[in-house]
């Protein structure tokens, strides 16, 4: 799983260290896409697999799928890790983060990590300790019981 946070730099060729602990993960094949808070998620070709699928499911006559669709696959590339553990970020993706080079945030997220910018991901955090929001935020979730 991808756990933790991590911050690493974006050189000027548009590649993106990746985490010792990450690329193991990535070693079967990766998918980088756009995100949904202005981030971007690196998907191992399993998990992408596994949205893909979900997407195909949906009904093509749905705009909003078809919205969904375009944001996902029409964004997203395969990357794989160089010799030293660098991905490259596509242009266009280094676009809507609104970077070309410098620091950037890797949030492990279970399935996929998100890359950010360091003022995003500090936003993000803000949120999160948020304790009040969190209790309404969360309260939904049953975490006292374990998943069948």
């Amino acid at each position: 799983m991808f756990l933790g946070q991590f911050q690493h730099n974006l050189d000027d060729k548009g590649r993106l260290m990746i985490p010792a602990r990450f690329r193991d993960l990535l070693e079967g094949g990766a998918f980088i896409t756009q995100g949904f808070d202005h981030c971007l998620m690196v998907m191992t070709e399993s998990y992408f697999k596994q949205v893909y699928d979900r997407i195909e499911a949906m009904n093509l006559t749905d705009p909003i799928a078809r919205l969904l669709r375009r944001l996902i696959l029409a964004n997203a590339y395969p990357v794989e890790a160089d010799k030293v553990g660098r991905i490259l970020v596509p242009q266009n993706l280094r676009t809507f983060l609104g970077v070309s080079n410098g620091e950037l945030v890797l949030a492990g997220q279970g399935e996929y990590f998100e890359v950010w910018t360091p003022a995003l991901w500090s936003e993000q955090m803000a949120l999160l300790q948020d304790t009040e929001a969190n209790v309404q935020r969360f309260s939904a979730l049953d975490l006292s019981k374990p998943v069948l």
